[in-house]
């Protein structure tokens, strides 16, 4: 058994850090649900899309150590590994933001990732080879497959669409 892991909104939540981060810009007020999907169509509503996609860069990039794992993630991948399942992290991440500054996302994403433990002995104690960041969805779609992972967890439904049966 080979359990996929998607990083994005799987792994790490991100909405508190949008929310935040987008009011300490003043690009929203309080009234706009602290949730990814409420701020990019709040800000899409009142033509600030392109806000929005650098508040993305400095959110996966420069600030991302903010972001929290999902709840119960930890001690999930945990127990899963007592049991014996072997995991890895396959994800669309493209190295850079699309606009903005240019911060290495893979870094800060595995940046993330150790501070989580996920490279520490005392933490999942795995190694950077189990991570895959991949810079297009064919392209993780791809890795899945070529991985054979026989599981595959993802905020994004149409990932999971793409994925042979079985």
């Amino acid at each position: 058994m080979l359990l996929g892991l998607d990083f994005d909104n799987t792994l790490v939540r991100y909405d508190q850090l949008f929310h935040r981060l987008a009011m300490e810009k003043g690009l929203i007020d309080n009234s706009v649900q602290p949730q990814k999907i409420s701020i990019r169509n709040y800000l899409r509503a009142n033509h600030k899309e392109d806000s929005f996609t650098l508040l993305q860069g400095e959110v996966y990039g420069l600030r991302i150590l903010e972001a929290q794992p999902a709840d119960g993630m930890l001690e999930a991948l945990s127990e899963l590994q007592k049991n014996g399942v072997e995991m890895v992290i396959i994800s669309h991440k493209t190295r850079n933001p699309y606009a903005g500054q240019p911060y290495d996302l893979h870094a800060a994403a595995l940046t993330w990732l150790e501070k989580y433990g996920f490279f520490s002995s005392d933490g999942l104690n795995w190694n950077v080879d189990k991570v895959y960041f991949e810079q297009t969805k064919e392209e993780k779609i791809s890795q899945i497959n070529s991985l054979s992972c026989t599981h595959y967890i993802d905020d994004l439904p149409e990932i999971l669409e793409l994925l042979p049966e079985g």
